[in-house]
């Protein structure tokens, strides 16, 4: 399983992810977390700007986390097999380990997914 944590700054979760362009990657063999790495994907192959297509480095990925996403994103994401999570915790491997561990639920297909910071 790919799990993909939006980190604009490389050490937090993002709040938003539509301009985010750089991204976290863990793979996971449940309940194992592997290496990550990190993608940046050129600034016109955010989510805002891409629109509605998934960028292509995030294609294979089957959950995203993020601290935050309007409806439009988490209706694509859903289009498109990809679960998606939001979270308020700061630290990229702890949410990804949270969610492991079913402490972080998926976001509704269509809602308005915002955290409040």
């Amino acid at each position: 399983m790919k799990i993909a944590v939006a980190s604009q700054n490389r050490r937090e979760v993002t709040g938003h992810a539509g301009r985010c362009r750089r991204f976290w990657i863990f793979d996971s063999t449940e309940p194992e977390l592997h290496a990550r790495e990190l993608i940046e994907l050129p600034k016109e192959q955010c989510f805002h700007d891409l629109a509605p297509a998934i960028p292509p480095p995030l294609q294979e990925v089957d959950v995203l986390i993020v601290g935050g996403m309007g409806n439009g994103l988490s209706t694509r994401l859903a289009r498109h097999g990809i679960r998606a999570v939001v979270t308020d915790e700061k630290d990229p491997e702890r949410a990804v380990r949270l969610w492991l561990a079913g402490e972080l639920p998926e976001a509704a297909a269509g809602a308005d997914c915002h955290c409040h910071h």
